[in-house]
């Protein structure tokens, strides 16, 4: 529930505004404060100077200290003060015998009286100011001496009303406050447009709730088990989740660095580079397979993509092995049809009287049947690949190719390890044979031939190193183009016509599933032309595996007939 404006705290645009036009305002406050304490220091200081250069030219003046031995020195001294008074800016110049007796004032009826402030240090022959209350009110003035021979004959004081010198303070300070309003004026609206644009990306949140959001998204990026990646405008990695890293196989800081620069496989860093949305896009890389989901960031421009990764590697091999179970399933009731027709034809052999031809019939097909199936468990014994060839077998046969396997093959129960599943085994297997069905049908003599044994490798020095499971499909289609050797493993890759669900996926998940078990794919061409597929599995240290068979000659075959079957996969080249 969302709280009431007038109970939520400012949002965070509204107190760095408050903030702000708080701090302009006491910064504008004290430079004018300071500014006018400076500037009225300054006044009073530049008017002690004026007075006392105004007061010492007069007591140089000779015509002062000529008018001083006359008989009535205020008759000359008078007019000249006033000159003096008026040109050179002071409010009074007062011409004073030694003992402080004023020849000159600016209210003539003050001529005579005793002169109002300190002259000790002027009768001693020194120049000095002061601020002193006269008749004329407060006023900075400068006191002098008029020398003649060495000896004090009277003294001179000029002077500037403070009340003027405040007037002048006064004119700056009006100027400085229109200023300092203006400069508050400007900085309030530049705070008021960057506050809210603030606003407007903080979507008027508080910094509570702001911090909230951060809390819950850091908990939800690594809570999400799915893979969340964040690219911005130049398809950088922005943001990165634990689940991503761990599907793209990600260690290192990857935030800020191109999607480009990351190692991924061509297929999927090509995914993240488009411009345009996938949805559900299935990727391969070299252990997963992973479900793509980009969306587009805009508003008004490119700002990035959101990108969603979930693994479906788990997901792909159940659905191979339902596929599988469902290909048994088919196969069962072909079988089932064709028992119907050979019992129907049993039966009419015993009403058309003829027993012993029913009975040679039925026991030939029993035979043969129970001949191959012993035949294909004798050279593989391992339950799920035995299981596997037969319904292939069957479905091979219902699409007119001979599948055989290779009197050269022998694994017996028991002998893979637990690191190499079942599941993986009909992913190999499955899609190898499926897509030479393909290849082989329609061509002269269809033929599928399959081997599988253990090899016991040895290395330099000639001990044993390891033992490797080789599964090996050869075909009599047309064969691979050497030039096409890499790219007929690559996700998307067909031949055939793309269905519904698409098409170049199977060997893709070959490669990836030999990839995972540190095993590798390779094609060639076979001995009697088409294409020949081997796929080699470590299986770990031992020196009780059967030796390997890979360098005798043309392996002899026996062909193999049993219930049909089929696994999911089979679909690509």
């Amino acid at each position: 529930m969302r709280v009431p404006s007038r109970l939520r705290p400012r949002s965070l645009a509204g107190q760095l505004f408050a903030v702000q036009a708080v701090l302009i305002a006491a910064v504008v406050a004290g430079y004018a404060l300071f500014t006018y304490v400076s500037d009225r220091s300054q006044a009073e200081e530049a008017g002690r100077r004026q007075a006392m250069a105004v007061a010492a030219t007069v007591a140089d003046a000779p015509s002062v200290r000529a008018a001083i031995h006359t008989s009535d020195p205020t008759e000359r001294l008078q007019p000249y003060a006033t000159q003096v008074q008026r040109h050179a800016g002071v409010d009074f110049v007062t011409i004073m015998t030694r003992d402080g007796i004023r020849w000159t004032h600016p209210d003539p009826d003050r001529i005579g009286e005793h002169f109002l402030g300190h002259i000790e240090k002027a009768q001693n022959g020194e120049s000095f100011t002061e601020t002193y209350t006269g008749t004329l009110g407060p006023s900075v003035r400068a006191v002098v001496p008029i020398m003649e021979d060495d000896e004090v004959i009277g003294l001179v004081s000029a002077g500037i009303r403070v009340q003027a010198i405040s007037d002048r303070v006064q004119e700056q300070v009006t100027a400085l406050v229109g200023v300092a309003a203006g400069a508050l004026a400007l900085g309030g609206l530049g705070t008021y447009v960057v506050n809210a644009r603030l606003r407007r990306h903080t979507h008027n949140m508080n910094a509570a709730e702001l911090s909230n959001m951060h809390d819950y998204h850091q908990a939800a990026l690594h809570a999400v088990r799915e893979g969340l990646l964040m690219l911005d405008g130049q398809y950088r990695v922005a943001l990165i989740n634990d689940g991503a890293r761990e599907l793209l196989g990600v260690t290192d800081d990857v935030v800020g660095r191109s999607v480009a620069d990351l190692g991924l496989p061509a297929p999927l860093t090509g995914a993240l580079l488009s411009s345009e949305p996938r949805v559900d896009e299935v990727l391969l890389t070299d252990e997963r397979v992973l479900v793509v989901n980009t969306s587009p960031v805009s508003g008004g421009q490119r700002r990035g993509a959101v990108v969603t990764l979930r693994d479906v590697t788990e997901l792909q091999s159940l659905t191979g092995e339902l596929d599988s179970e469902r290909g048994f399933t088919q196969a069962l009731r072909s079988q089932a049809h064709e028992a119907a027709n050979r019992l129907h034809t049993v039966v009419s052999l015993i009403e058309l009287g003829r027993s012993d031809e029913a009975i040679d019939f039925a026991t030939a097909e029993l035979e043969l049947a129970q001949a191959l199936t012993d035949q294909v468990v004798a050279a593989v014994s391992e339950p799920v690949l035995a299981a596997l060839l037969l319904g292939k077998a069957a479905q091979a046969n219902e699409r007119g190719v001979e599948l055989v396997v290779s009197e050269d093959s022998r694994i017996d129960d028991g002998l893979l390890p637990e690191s190499l599943p079942a599941r993986d085994l009909v992913t190999v297997l499955g899609n190898l044979i499926d897509n030479a069905v393909d290849a082989a049908q329609g061509s002269v003599g269809a033929r599928v031939t399959v081997t599988a044994y253990t090899d016991d490798e040895a290395d330099a020095e000639g001990p044993t190193d390891g033992s490797v499971l080789v599964l090996r499909v050869s075909d009599t289609g047309a064969g691979v183009d050497p030039a096409l050797a890499e790219a007929v493993f690559e996700r998307g890759f067909s031949t055939k016509p793309s269905g519904p669900g698409g098409r170049g996926l199977g060997l893709a998940l070959v490669r990836q599933t030999a990839r995972r078990h540190e095993g590798t794919l390779t094609v060639s061409e076979a001995a009697g032309g088409g294409a020949q597929f081997e796929v080699r599995l470590p299986l770990g240290t031992s020196g009780t595996h059967r030796t390997g068979r890979a360098a005798q000659a043309a392996p002899t075959a026996q062909a193999v007939r049993a219930p049909r079957a089929t696994v999911a996969g089979g679909d690509d080249v």
